[in-house]
């Protein structure tokens, strides 16, 4: 009998209360709900198992990884339907707690564990990681880094593009960017335009990030968490400094060492595979951590940033560019994204502005500028996802259908998040200011712009 989609359906509305704002597909192939919503697939009773099992973000996005949920129909606008059925974890015990006192809520969850079959939990994906010993050790650093960035070269290439660079690209005029913005997996004429807006973007924010460091010819950089080496790269190039790159990834390192061999410049750019707490022979004219303080966490902020004053010349400057979440109006309650902790980031943490301001403030520097640039990681991220979809069955073959989809999903989540305020992403500029006071810094600021 074919009708485990409306029953699906109508459990899952009796459940949260309200309606369900995207049609459902099950495994027996019947359909129910809006008819002109995106399709949440549920292609297995095991996917079911796992949102009753695991409810909320976590079980989702674990079916999804699973391949036993799949979106038919427009992925963000998918997600942002969905997103506002999500348990928030902090949320959880009180949520459920008051919903288990409903007796239409017992009934609704018991017709669902009848639908979904033997009550057992599925085994988590493979692709999904656990936290083990403390936090922020360098060996424990060293892990997650490997889990995030070992993924493969090959693969960052598919999703990059040949700028290899894994930070937002800066486009001086948005609306010409929003433009440009295709489904580069079903229109090839519009995908190349959008790809060579996209490098054409990279390297706009390579420029702007030394532009804003002041770089001139023989000047000593360190870029902290310096991925596959284009910073370094552009700025011995462009700007004739000497440059420092350090990453914790064997992978990343290899590939920057070719391609700083490739470009001629290993006179001047030196990759090595250390921790920033291990680099010894400064002192640098000037730092960018470009998408590295993330990585860092809360309890070790203060420490990478005394950490990266100790190793500046007076009047030295850094450029750090974060990503930034909106404050909570008691700190204490916040956590890290379940999705994003097992299956992307593991251990990365996000601290509003504010308290980065602070911490740097803290450690001695001068804060000197801030520029948010949190609509150009949307643009970024959303031509990522067309390159990863048009390039799909390369990136599954190098990595596996798991991973992939992990990818997909914790990007277009992401460009949904920026987009919506919900993080953001800075490019804070200070100075190790010396004391007698001169700080070096235009009087006038945004004269890189």
């Amino acid at each position: 009998m074919v009708d485990a989609a409306p029953r699906l359906h109508a459990l899952a509305e009796q459940l949260l209360g309200s309606s369900l704002p995207v049609r459902v597909r099950a495994w027996d192939g019947s359909q129910a709900g809006p008819p002109d919503a995106p399709i949440l697939v549920v292609r297995n009773r095991r996917g079911l198992r796992r949102l009753l099992f695991k409810p909320g973000e976590l079980g989702l996005a674990r079916a999804w990884v699973a391949g036993d949920l799949e979106i038919e129909g427009d992925l963000y606008t998918a997600l942002d339907l969905l997103s506002g059925l999500v348990w928030e974890r902090g949320e959880d015990a009180r949520t459920l707690a008051q919903a288990l006192r409903d007796p239409q809520f017992r009934e609704a969850a018991r017709g669902l564990l009848r639908l979904a079959g033997p009550p057992l939990p599925p085994a988590p994906p493979r692709e999904e990681t656990r936290r083990t010993g403390h936090l922020h050790t360098r060996r424990s650093d060293r892990r997650a880094i490997s889990h995030h960035y070992d993924v493969g070269n090959d693969f960052y290439e598919i999703v990059l593009g040949p700028s290899m660079v894994y930070s937002c690209a800066y486009w001086p005029d948005l609306d010409a960017a929003s433009d440009t913005t295709s489904d580069a997996a079903s229109d090839m004429t519009a995908g190349a335009a959008s790809d060579a807006a996209l490098e054409t973007a990279q390297r706009d924010k390579l420029e702007l990030v030394c532009r804003k460091l002041a770089l001139t010819p023989g000047q000593r950089l360190l870029d902290v968490g310096c991925g596959w080496g284009s910073l370094a790269i552009h700025a011995a190039r462009e700007h004739g400094v000497s440059v420092l790159g350090i990453t914790l990834s064997h992978e990343q390192a290899a590939y920057a060492r070719k391609r700083v061999a490739d470009a001629g410049l290993t006179d001047r750019i030196e990759i090595r595979v250390q921790d920033y707490r291990d680099v010894t022979d400064g002192p640098f004219d000037a730092i960018s951590s470009i998408g590295m303080a993330e990585h860092v966490g809360a309890e070790r902020y203060l420490e990478y940033a005394a950490a990266l004053f100790a190793l500046l010349e007076p009047g030295g400057r850094l450029l750090n560019h974060q990503i930034a979440r909106r404050p909570e109006r008691d700190e204490t309650a916040y956590h890290v994204d379940e999705f994003i902790d097992a299956y992307v980031f593991p251990d990365g943490e996000l601290a509003p502005l504010g308290s980065t301001v602070t911490q740097l403030e803290r450690a001695g520097f001068e804060v000197r500028d801030v520029e948010s640039i949190r609509e150009h990681y949307a643009l970024t991220l959303r031509r990522w996802v067309a390159r990863l979809e048009a390039g799909w069955a390369h990136a599954v073959r190098l990595t596996s259908p798991g991973r992939a989809r992990v990818w997909r999903l914790y990007m277009a989540a992401s460009a949904l998040a920026f987009e919506r305020n919900s993080i953001g992403v800075n490019q804070v500029l200070a100075v190790r200011t010396p004391d007698s006071g001169a700080s070096g810094m235009p009087l006038r600021a945004r004269t890189w712009n």
